[in-house]
Parts: structure tokens; C-alpha cells; sequence
């Protein structure tokens, strides 16, 4: 993305969607950050649901032992505040790296900040995370750190074998099609240790291909609310 297109993406509304929670909506590239049939529904599904709760379930994320997640379209942070609270409830720990191309404005985040206002710990956690310095850990519980990254994944040098789950919620292939070739799930694929999961709301069949090609052992799962599939991937342990 161009200085240009930046600027233009940079202008962005916020929208009411069905299950009464907000997302965000960039007029340059006519695309919504979640879906308009429920915002929030939609990352409980795809990421919590089919990619988080599984893995808690079976293990992770014990004391000194966090589950190191990857996000890439860290977006609102709605998925983080999500995770954060599950993990909470769950006594686990997470690590979490959030990658982002497009920071919030500044009243993009205080618009999107009553969402939160009748769960005051992640209302707290809300404000910390979009306030936090690029490229440095936060914690923001003694289990939950986050380290927002202002970068391109497809640039970036991830470490290798690092992580066990990965949320791809990058805006819509044919939105962002840079994001979703066979070498960007190679990288990630790289950076996935044995046994990770890969979630992503989108069910194209070349983006299924692509994951495949790169290594990922793909399936097909029931979407939220106005999506009939969603796909979960696994790099073989």
C-alpha cells in the first residue's frame, strides 16, 4: 500500500452491525473489518470458537508455558480483547503478536471505545493496547502480553517454528490481494510450530489451494451468521 492509499484508507467510518456490535468501514477500499451481520459473533466464531478454545482445551497455554498466537489484521482488537478474556477465564497464557498495516485514528478508537464499557477489565485493556508504542510488549495481565507490529507480513521476518495458532483476518482477497498467495503461507507455514492451527473467516477455494501448496492440511467448518464455510488449517506435528 502507497502513501496515497494510505491516506485514503485512513478515512474510515464506524458502523453499527446485527448483533449490535461496531466495526470499522474504509470507504477507499469499500470493505468492512468484520462482518456486517454481527461483529463480534463473527470473531467468536472463526477465531475463539474454531481456533483458540480447541487448543486451550487440548493443553496450552500453561503457566510459563504461553500459547503464542499470531494475528494478522490486528485491525480494532477486537480479536485480542477476545482472546484476553477467554484466557482469563481459562487461567492460560498467551503471547500475542498482532500485525497491522493500518494504525487507528485517533477518533476511530474513541468511537469504537463504549463497546467495552460494560466490562471494565477490557475496557482498561482496550485503552493500554491502542495507546501502546508500536514494537514493544505490553502486558496487560500478568499471563497476556501483546506486541503490536507495524509491518507487512509478507515482509516480515518471523521467527521460525514460533507459533501455535495463527488468526488471518487480513481484509478480503480481493481486497488485499498481496496477503494471500502461496508465499505468504509459506512464511507462516515456517513460522507455525509442529501442530499449529491457522483460522481465517474466508473460505475461497484458491485461497484453500494456496495453504495447501504451502504446506497447511485444510478443512472446512460452518461459518458465522451470513457465511455458509470458514477455514481452519493445521501444519502437520
Amino acid at each position: 500500500m502507497n502513501k496515497e492509499q494510505f491516506d485514503e484508507a485512513s478515512k474510515i467510518e464506524v458502523r453499527a452491525t446485527a448483533d449490535g456490535s461496531p466495526t470499522l468501514y474504509v470507504p477507499a477500499l469499500d470493505e468492512h473489518y468484520h462482518s456486517t451481520h454481527g461483529a463480534a459473533q463473527e470473531s467468536r466464531h472463526v477465531f475463539i470458537e474454531a481456533g483458540l478454545v480447541p487448543l486451550l482445551a487440548a493443553g496450552l497455554g500453561q503457566p510459563g508455558q504461553p500459547l503464542r498466537l499470531l494475528e494478522v489484521g490486528l485491525g480494532t482488537g477486537l480479536n485480542a480483547l477476545l482472546t484476553l478474556a477467554v484466557a482469563q477465564k481459562a487461567a492460560a497464557a498467551v503471547a500475542y503478536d498482532g500485525y497491522e498495516t493500518l494504525p487507528l485514528p485517533a477518533v476511530a478508537v474513541a468511537a469504537l471505545a463504549p463497546q467495552w464499557q460494560d466490562a471494565p477489565t477490557l475496557s482498561q485493556a482496550f485503552r493500554q493496547l491502542h495507546a501502546a508504542p508500536w514494537g514493544e510488549p505490553l502486558a496487560l495481565t500478568p499471563s497476556f502480553s501483546i506486541t503490536k507490529v507495524l509491518a507487512e507480513v509478507q515482509a516480515a521476518g518471523l521467527p521460525a517454528g514460533r507459533y501455535n495458532l495463527i488468526y488471518f483476518d487480513a481484509f478480503a482477497p480481493e481486497k488485499q490481494p498481496e496477503l494471500w498467495t502461496e508465499d505468504v503461507f509459506a512464511r507462516l507455514y515456517a513460522a507455525a510450530a509442529p501442530g499449529a492451527v491457522l483460522v481465517s473467516y474466508c473460505a475461497q477455494g484458491q485461497f484453500r489451494r494456496n495453504l495447501r501448496a504451502a504446506g497447511w492440511l485444510t478443512e472446512k467448518l460452518p461459518g458465522p451468521p451470513g457465511k455458509r464455510e470458514m477455514t481452519r488449517a493445521r501444519k502437520p506435528a
